[in-house]
């Protein structure tokens, strides 16, 4: 039988050598992801940076750093979380993802979900973020969690944005401190109450895109190559259970009662 590390291994290689959209042309290196594959929580970028498409990692410039503080926040080391982002390929000149990239990629990073099965995905950034909730603005959602296939899916800003506005770096300091008390809910089983973190409300509202829905490919074929189907995971068998009880249906987040008054502008990188 196959271990988890060789399937990762398998698509790893896959995701190297990928030519399903023209970043193949332009990039150094492809970024697959990396981290523990039986890591509780996983984080779920946007697209490589000019460091991460020099090494072949993701989040390992400015914005990898404060990463690695905010995960800290959690009462999280970096090597227990995995990490990965939407593309595994650098845009040029860290331009939006396209809709025909973000297609491409989607079979790796569904692939990447299920070899994991993490019982808590943080998105960071609109267009992760955008997955699990479409039409959706990330000022106003940031920091409250949401059952979705039975686990917890938080959406914050991106760690990026923090370092273009300073007003963001607190924000995001105290979505991850929250987020201790999700994963502990995740660990326990507790899907019922997600105990959202204060919502957003500002006397003025930034003008914000929302974020984007999944799109068609417009520049090459949307079926992933045969490797990849020869990748499709099982859902995590009765053997190597998760330390948590039964996942109930997707369900939104309580409404908080006391919201937070914040005003500054979202900006994701």
């Amino acid at each position: 039988m196959i271990s988890k590390e060789e399937r990762a291994a398998e698509l790893y290689e896959v995701i190297r050598a990928c030519r399903l959209c023209a970043l193949a042309e332009t990039r150094t290196h492809a970024v697959p992801g990396e981290g523990p594959l039986d890591a509780e929580v996983m984080c779920i970028g946007e697209a490589p940076g000019l460091n991460e498409d020099r090494q072949g990692r993701p989040f390992v410039g400015a914005a990898g750093q404060f990463l690695t503080e905010l995960l800290a926040e959690a009462g999280l080391r970096r090597d227990e979380v995995y990490i990965c982002n939407v593309l595994k390929c650098r845009p040029p000149g860290n331009r939006d993802p396209l809709p025909g990239e973000i297609a491409a990629c989607a079979e790796y990073l569904d692939l990447q979900i299920d070899l994991v099965d993490p019982l808590v995905i943080v998105t960071l950034g609109r267009f992760s973020m955008a997955r699990w909730f479409p039409q959706q603005t990330i000022s106003r959602i940031h920091g409250k969690p949401k059952v979705v296939d039975g686990r917890y899916i938080v959406p914050m800003y991106h760690p990026a944005a923090a370092l273009h506005q300073g007003a963001l770096r607190q924000v995001l300091v105290e979505d991850f401190r929250n987020l201790r008390g999700v994963i502990a809910r995740a660990r326990g089983g507790d899907f019922e109450a997600a105990g959202a973190a204060p919502a957003v409300s500002a006397a003025w509202e930034p003008r914000e895109a929302p974020a984007p829905e999944p799109g068609a490919r417009a520049d090459g074929p949307a079926t992933p190559p045969a490797a990849v189907a020869a990748l499709h995971l099982p859902n995590r068998t009765p053997e190597a259970p998760r330390q948590a009880g039964p996942r109930p249906p997707d369900q939104e987040a309580p409404a908080p009662t006391e919201p937070r008054q914040i005003s500054f502008f979202d900006q994701d990188t």
